[in-house]
């Protein structure tokens, strides 16, 4: 059985830093590109940042860009997202989403609410 587990959410202040994490099981996540989405209330899920199978490229969204960094760990089978200078608008529930689009594979956790306010 896969399983994507978001760990790390919680409450922080505007300016604050959180760290999420995402261990995967059940799959061969060395061959998985992971990326986390974010979903606020009454919004669309939205990508913000991504990373290749063998951690050698990343991408970002904008509004995120400088704030945010997506790594990961293939021995331990986990994906990290490091947010920084958190703002109020980074609220959402966040979700850790691994895809090998080649064998069609694509695997969703259930998400962490994150909440900046103070």
């Amino acid at each position: 059985q896969v399983q994507l587990v978001e760990s790390g959410g919680g409450l922080v202040q505007p300016g604050g830093p959180l760290s999420l994490s995402c261990p995967a099981s059940g799959l061969p996540f060395g061959g998985f590109a992971m990326s986390c989405y974010r979903q606020a209330p009454g919004k669309e899920r939205e990508l913000v940042a991504g990373i290749t199978s063998d951690g050698g490229s990343t991408n970002y969204a904008d509004s995120v860009k400088g704030r945010f960094t997506i790594s990961r760990d293939n021995a331990k089978n986990t994906v990290y997202l490091q947010m920084n200078s958190l703002r109020p608008e980074d609220t959402a529930v966040y979700y850790c989403r691994g895809r090998w689009a080649l064998i069609g594979m694509d695997y969703w956790g259930k998400g962490t609410l994150v909440t900046v306010s103070s």
